[in-house]
C-alpha cells in the first residue's frame, strides 16, 4: 500500500465521497434518477426539513434547490408546505409514493457500499469512522479564520 500523505488528506476524503456518489449515480440512473434528486430524496427520509436546510445539506442555492424541488413535486414525490413557524418559510417532505423508490435507492446504496467495504476489516472500518467523525467534529467547530495576507488592508502607523 502506498504512503498516504497527511497534507493531502482533505483532498482524499473529498474525491473519495465524490466517486462514490458518482458510481451510486451511475447505478441509480435507471430509475431516471439524476444525482441531485436522489441525494434530495434521501436527504427528506430522514425527515422533514426546510428549504434552507436541505439547500444547505446539499450544498446547493436556494434558486436552484427551488427549481429541483418543482421538478419532483411535479412527480408526486416531494410536497412542500408552509412552515407552523414562519409562513414564509417552506417545509420539504417525502409524498407517500417516494418510499418504493426511497427503497430501491437504500438497497442500491447499500449493495455498491458492501463491494466497496467488503475487504476492509471490521477493526480497520471502526478506526476510519472513528477518526472521520473526529475530524467532521472539528471542522465544525473550528474558528473561521481568514487566510493571513489576505484579510483587509490596514492603516500604517504615522
Amino acid at each position: 500500500m502506498t504512503e498516504i500523505d497527511p497534507e493531502k488528506i482533505g483532498q482524499l476524503i473529498n474525491e473519495t465521497a465524490r466517486v462514490w456518489r458518482h458510481k451510486l449515480d451511475q447505478r441509480l440512473r435507471p430509475l431516471g434518477l439524476s444525482q441531485a434528486k436522489w441525494r434530495t430524496i434521501a436527504h427528506l427520509a430522514r425527515g422533514r426539513l426546510t428549504q434552507c436546510d436541505l439547500a444547505e445539506r446539499l450544498s446547493i442555492e436556494e434558486p436552484t434547490l427551488a427549481r429541483l424541488l418543482t421538478r419532483l413535486e411535479s412527480g408526486g414525490w416531494v410536497k412542500r408546505e408552509s412552515a407552523q413557524h414562519d409562513r414564509r418559510c417552506k417545509t420539504v417532505h417525502l409524498q407517500r409514493k417516494s418510499s418504493r423508490l426511497l427503497q430501491q435507492i437504500e438497497g442500491t446504496a447499500g449493495e455498491l457500499r458492501h463491494e466497496l467495504l467488503e475487504t476492509i476489516s471490521p477493526d480497520d472500518l471502526q478506526t476510519c469512522l472513528r477518526v472521520l467523525a473526529e475530524i467532521r467534529h472539528r471542522a465544525a467547530t473550528a474558528a473561521t479564520n481568514p487566510v493571513k495576507g489576505l484579510g483587509p488592508a490596514r492603516k500604517r502607523k504615522q
